[in-house]
C-alpha cells in the first residue's frame, strides 16, 4: 500500500496504492522539525499521478510554513487522493487511507481538506488515531471552515487598512472565487461587514445560492480576473496568480483562502510591480489548522485558545505587511523570511 519515493526537499513522500479499495494518491511529509507533520487530506480528479504528486509536495511545504506562522508545534504534511469525491469516494477507500496513515506511526496527522468532510474523518478514525477534524469526541474540532473563513476575513481587513487606509469594508467590491465551505462562510462575513460581492464557482448552484442569500453578482469563472473590484479573494485551487492572470487583474488587494495562490515566486513580484497588495496565503488561511490543532494537541478549552492564536496570526500579518511596505518588496518574500527565522529560532 505504501511505497516510498524520493523527493528532494521533503523528509518523506509515500505513494498510496490499494486498487481493490480504489485508493491511489500520495502522502508528503515536508518537515517534522517543529513537531509531527500536520495537514489535511484532499481528493480531486487530478489529470495525472504527476499532477497529484506535485500538489502534495507544494501543499505540504505550505503547511510547514502555515503551521510555523501560526505558532503551532507542528510540522508540515499533506495527503492527496486521486478521484472525484462525489463519485469515487467509498468507505473502503477511506479505511485503506486510514491504515496508510496508521503505518506512519504518528509522523503525520491528517484532517479535512477539499473533497473531505468531518464524516469522512470519522471513517478514517476507525483505522488510526492520527486524524483530526472530527465532529464528535472529547477534543473534536469539527468543520474548520468557519474558523478558516474568520482568519481570511481578518486578513482582508488588515490588508484593506494597509492598501486603502481603512479596514472598513462598507461598500468595498470583493470578488470571491470558490464557494465551498470556506468561500461560502467568507461571503457571509463580508456581507455582514457591508461589502458588495461578486462570486464565481464551477458549481453554478453555489453561485445562485450566494446571489439569493447575499445579493451577490454571479460571474463566469473566466471573467473573475478582468472584473474591476477593490479586493480579490481566491478560495479555490492554487496557482491562479500567474503570468497569464496577473496582467488581467483590476483590483488593489488579493487576500484569500486558497493554498499556493502564486504559481511561481516571480508572481509575487508581478503583483508588487502592478501595485496590487498580496496577503501571503499561508498566513491568511491559517485559522483552519489552528482549529484542527486543538484536537491534535488535546486543548480542552479550545475557544479562548483559538481566539488567542487567531489574534497572534493577525499581528503576524500586520507585521509582514508593514515590513514589506517599508522595504518596498512583496509581502510574500517578507513572510517566507520571517517564518524561516521563526523556525530556526524554535529549532535552536
Amino acid at each position: 500500500m505504501l511505497e516510498r519515493i524520493d523527493a528532494p526537499g521533503h523528509e518523506e513522500v509515500w505513494r498510496l496504492s490499494a486498487p481493490k479499495a480504489g485508493l491511489s494518491g500520495f502522502i508528503a511529509l515536508h518537515s517534522t522539525a517543529l513537531g509531527p507533520a500536520a495537514g489535511g487530506l484532499r481528493m480531486r480528479p487530478y489529470d495525472s499521478a504527476a499532477e497529484a504528486l506535485e500538489d502534495a509536495l507544494r501543499l505540504s511545504r505550505g503547511m510547514t510554513y502555515k503551521n510555523a506562522a501560526a505558532g503551532l508545534p507542528l510540522g508540515g504534511g499533506k495527503a492527496v487522493i486521486i478521484g472525484d469525491p462525489g463519485r469515487d469516494k467509498t468507505p473502503e477507500m477511506l479505511r485503506a487511507f486510514g491504515r496508510a496513515v496508521a503505518a506512519l506511526e504518528g509522523r503525520y496527522w491528517t484532517a479535512e481538506d477539499m473533497g473531505m468532510t468531518p464524516q469522512d474523518m470519522r471513517v478514517i478514525r476507525g483505522e488510526t488515531d492520527f486524524v483530526a477534524g472530527l465532529d464528535d469526541g472529547p477534543f473534536a474540532s469539527g468543520d474548520p471552515s468557519p474558523v478558516t473563513a474568520r482568519g481570511i476575513f481578518n486578513a482582508i481587513r488588515i490588508g484593506a487598512k494597509h492598501r486603502f487606509g481603512s479596514d472598513d469594508l462598507t461598500g468595498k467590491r470583493v470578488i470571491v472565487q470558490g464557494l465551498g465551505h470556506v468561500g461560502a462562510h467568507l461571503c457571509g462575513l463580508l456581507h455582514g461587514a457591508g461589502a458588495r460581492l461578486w462570486v464565481a464557482d464551477l458549481d453554478r448552484a453555489r453561485v445562485a445560492e450566494m446571489v439569493t442569500r447575499y445579493g451577490a453578482t454571479g460571474l463566469e469563472n473566466d471573467a473573475v480576473y478582468g472584473t474591476e473590484a477593490d479586493i480579490f479573494a481566491p478560495c479555490a485551487i492554487g496557482g491562479i496568480l500567474n503570468a497569464r492572470t496577473i496582467p488581467q487583474l483590476r483590483v488593489g488587494l488579493v487576500a484569500g483562502g486558497a493554498n499556493n495562490q502564486l504559481a511561481t515566486e516571480a508572481d509575487a513580484d508581478r503583483l508588487q510591480a502592478r501595485g496590487i497588495l498580496y496577503t501571503p496565503d499561508y498566513v491568511a488561511n491559517g485559522g483552519g489548522i489552528i482549529n484542527v490543532a486543538t484536537e491534535i494537541l488535546r486543548i480542552a478549552d479550545r475557544g479562548p485558545w483559538v481566539a488567542d492564536k487567531l489574534a497572534a496570526l493577525d499581528r503576524t500579518m500586520d507585521m509582514i505587511l508593514t515590513r514589506a511596505a517599508r522595504a518596498g518588496v512583496s509581502p510574500a518574500h517578507v513572510a517566507d523570511s520571517a517564518v524561516q527565522d521563526l523556525m530556526a529560532a524554535r529549532a535552536a
